[in-house]
């Protein structure tokens, strides 16, 4: 079986220098922010990251492809790193602590690509999270001071906490009336967004989660904590991964339920 403990240790220095990054910009009065095309907000910060994440893996990892949310793909080959610079950045332009810089290496198997590891960096909450595949997800300020993390063992969706981004989407994909059920079915609801909710889920201290619409740079990295914690990660469509455009997130137990309210083929 591969060891990823090289790559994991990358991927904590990539964070470390992300972190300074990020951090170094956050609520600066003179930030920089424009609209991309899909009129989402993209600022110097999310640049200035990414730019800073692919310096560093070009030399460290020249052979391997990369992945960004800002500047896209480059490379070939079977393996390949996702990255986004700030997941969260409406968040980050408005001066709310919840965004992270996520990072994943993707590798080619017979399945297709799959992530193996994960790092989720959420420095204004001084939190990050990781995981590799066969060697378990973990929380804490560094790989020497960790704490593993476990799923949830709550079996029944009344005794459930649901944690979701936004009520938008739902209602575009024609789920609202899905997601609703679920709310009024689950314990508790809360819309903490974002990379936020799988991290939680990873924890146990959440126990569902799900989004209407994603990219893969918003799920690589969350992905492999969630399954290395314990937890479930699919499509809407119930296939395992990030390939899915959408996500849903659970300790496993709960996973056939939640897709019963608002998979591809629920309510």
């Amino acid at each position: 079986m591969p060891d990823y403990h090289d790559d994991l240790r990358l991927g904590h220095v990539l964070a470390d220098a992300a972190d300074a990054a990020t951090m170094e910009r956050f609520k600066a009065l003179d930030l920089k922010v424009e609209t991309k095309p899909d009129m989402t907000p993209v600022s110097e910060a999310d640049k200035a990251a990414e730019e800073l994440i692919r310096g560093q893996l070009q030399r460290a990892r020249p052979r391997d492809a990369v992945l960004g949310e800002e500047f896209g793909s480059e490379g070939a080959g079977p393996r390949r790193w996702i990255i986004d610079p700030i997941d969260g950045t409406k968040n980050y332009v408005r001066g709310v602590p919840v965004w992270a810089t996520l990072i994943a290496l993707m590798e080619r198997g017979e399945g297709g690509d799959r992530p193996v590891v994960g790092i989720v960096s959420a420095p204004a909450l001084n939190r990050r999270w990781w995981a590799a595949e066969g060697l378990g997800a973990f929380t804490g300020r560094s790989l020497t001071s960790a704490t593993r993390l476990q799923v949830s063992k709550v079996g029944r969706i009344q005794d459930a906490s649901f944690a979701y981004s936004s009520l938008t989407g739902w209602e575009e994909r024609g789920k609202l009336s899905g997601f609703l059920d679920l709310s009024r079915d689950c314990w508790r609801t809360r819309a903490y967004g974002d990379f936020w909710p799988y991290m939680l889920v990873a924890e146990g201290a959440v126990d569902i989660c799900a989004e209407p619409e994603l990219s893969l740079w918003d799920m690589a990295a969350c992905a492999v904590v969630v399954n290395e914690a314990g937890g479930r990660f699919t499509g809407l469509d119930g296939k395992p991964g990030p390939h899915s455009g959408n996500a849903a997130a659970s300790n496993g137990l709960l996973h056939e339920d939640l897709l019963s309210y608002l998979g591809d083929a629920g309510h």
